[in-house]
């Protein structure tokens, strides 16, 4: 199954780790610091667009983490995985 993460971008649930509220998680420096991070090792793929991106999804998929901006709510993610069978996100 694939979760849809906005902009007609989808990635497996099951390489979903965890997924953030920007607004909440960057008010934390150690989340500041794995943005940061991720950023300088190109793990980062903004998926909002143009858009202000609401939310982050850590993934792991064949040893790469990819960390992707979605201009979704990290409820409104939350809530696609739940209603399309994901268990324990």
């Amino acid at each position: 199954m694939y979760l849809h993460l906005g902009n007609s971008y989808v990635v497996r649930k099951r390489d979903v780790l965890a997924v953030f509220d920007l607004d909440n998680s960057s008010q934390s420096h150690l989340t500041r610091a794995f943005l940061t991070a991720a950023e300088k090792a190109g793990e980062v793929i903004n998926v909002a667009g143009e858009e202000l991106p609401k939310s982050f999804v850590v993934c792991k998929a064949e040893g790469a983490q990819r960390v992707y901006l979605s201009q979704l709510n990290a409820s409104t993610l939350l809530r696609r995985s739940a209603l399309r069978g994901i268990e324990n996100l």
